[in-house]
């Protein structure tokens, strides 16, 4: 897991904000007045540009300065402009600039309905106009067709364009669901093994060394060896620690030098739990074989969970261990016959959800409850299918 980015110490200018929102209506209406002189001489309009009319062609390309604002509004208020400029004869030119920007804006809104709406009656409100001012002319049919054909590729352009920037935007956030649904189970599986280790070593220690002082006086050399079994779990205890603190930090650039939890680590497991005072036996059926990393982490945390609360609620007891390797996983058995569950039997602590939420990640399953002629009894199916190694 890599470090959040540090947030910037630049602060982008007031006008950082402000300049796109100028700058396109500053382009159109340049764009559409200068675009209109050019046009006057070569065509015969009823009424020369003056300034009313400057007033009324400029007066929609301002009006995109507020199109974020409204934009169905803003749409409707630069096409009824259109409508009016046309109607009091003013020559013809980029005019409907200005009306296409907003329309584009409504569109990619996502005010699609309103901009259809408004097309549909601006349309054909401009090809009557035209006919009602020249109707020497008569109906424009080859222009209003082309016209309206240029509007429909339009339309189906920017709906393309929105299109695209939605499956981008849908992607972009699924990516980063996904991202944050990956750190999440990171932190969660860190949390589990930190747990696990934890309890285990620590349990450990506290057996030891309540034996060391009770052997202190009378058999040093007992106690001698307590001590050195406290050492070696807290060195363990210690390596499992940084190797997790270092990944939460993501400063190590080297794989971790200790044994990976692993059903390799059996026998030490088992050792331990032994030196701690509880008699384990195990046994292994099936075929043994590699498992890969994740099942096999797995099965060894769920392990020395499940050897930890025996040895933490069982209270004087003999636990065994019977792991049977099938063709889609393992199977996974520990039992006790302790005085019973304890604190296990109303589900305290995070042991028990631990050990679920491992088998549940494989596609497995895990059940624990007190098992026929008392103690109690961990059973888990570890899957290996569809799990890469």
């Amino acid at each position: 897991m890599c470090p959040p980015p540090r947030p910037s110490r630049w602060a982008p200018p007031w006008w950082a904000g402000v300049l796109p929102t100028v700058v396109l209506p500053v382009a159109v209406g340049v764009i559409t007045l200068v675009g209109t002189l050019l046009t006057q001489p070569h065509v015969t309009p009823m009424r020369l540009l003056d300034a009313f009319g400057v007033v009324l062609l400029l007066a929609g390309p301002a009006a995109l300065v507020v199109r974020r604002w409204n934009p169905p509004a803003v749409y409707a208020g630069i096409a009824a402009l259109l409508v009016a400029y046309l109607g009091f004869g003013y020559p013809f030119g980029p005019v409907p600039l200005a009306a296409v920007t907003a329309l584009a804006t409504t569109l990619l809104t996502g005010h699609r309905a309103a901009a259809y709406a408004i097309t549909a009656a601006a349309f054909p409100a401009v090809v009557l106009v035209r006919v009602l001012l020249r109707p020497e002319l008569g109906f424009p049919l080859t222009g209003a067709s082309g016209w309206l054909a240029w509007v429909a590729a339009f339309i189906a352009a920017t709906e393309l364009w929105r299109a695209r920037r939605e499956r981008r935007e849908q992607a972009g956030a699924a990516a980063a669901e996904a991202e944050r649904r990956r750190g999440s189970e990171e932190r969660l599986r860190m949390a589990r093994d930190l747990h696990d280790s934890l309890g285990h070593h620590i349990s450990l220690i506290n057996v030891q060394a309540g034996v060391a002082l009770y052997l202190m006086d009378d058999d040093p050399e007992q106690a001698r060896t307590a001590l050195a079994a406290i050492k070696q779990s807290s060195r363990d205890l210690l390596h499992e620690m940084r190797a997790t603190l270092g990944v939460l930090r993501g400063v190590d650039e080297e794989p971790p030098q200790h044994p990976v939890a692993g059903l390799a680590r059996l026998d030490e497991l088992v050792a331990a739990t032994r030196t701690a005072g509880l008699p384990v036996t195990v046994e292994v059926a099936g075929d043994p074989r590699e498992l890969p990393p994740s099942v096999d982490a797995a099965a060894y945390r769920i392990m020395q969970e499940a050897l930890t609360n025996t040895r933490k609620h069982a209270g004087p007891a003999r636990a065994s261990v019977r792991l049977t390797y099938t063709e889609d996983g393992i199977l996974m058995r520990i039992d006790d016959d302790g005085a019973g569950p304890g604190v296990l039997a109303t589900g305290g602590g995070n042991g028990l959800p631990g050990m679920r939420e491992r088998a549940a990640a494989l596609g497995g399953s895990l059940t624990a409850g007190p098992r026929p002629g008392g103690g109690f009894r961990v059973d888990a199916h570890l899957l290996t299918a569809g799990v890469g190694r």
